[in-house]
């Protein structure tokens, strides 16, 4: 099950977040999404965990969890609504 993870402190790290997420199974891969040119944090990433329940329970037992100063934001990841490019 993929889930969505936001409210990052740009100081938190994919391998910070892959301890923290691995205490509730296995974690197949963890992106947090930075910005192409700076390679800032967006402040928000998501989580690859194989077992269904284990990803219920890290969104039960992680979300509004603090986390360097955050709290954190964790559910499923849903997939991007209409596609494609938004364009300004």
């Amino acid at each position: 099950m993929d889930l969505f993870v936001g409210n990052l402190a740009p100081q938190t790290s994919e391998e910070e977040l892959s301890v923290l997420f691995k205490t509730f199974g296995e974690v197949r891969s963890v992106q947090i999404k930075r910005d192409l040119f700076s390679g800032v944090s967006k402040g928000f990433g998501f989580i690859e965990m194989p077992g269904r329940q284990h990803s219920l329970n890290a969104i039960a037992g992680l979300n509004g969890k603090d986390l360097n100063g955050k709290p954190l934001t964790v559910n499923e990841s849903q997939p991007r609504q209409g596609g494609g490019y938004r364009r300004r």
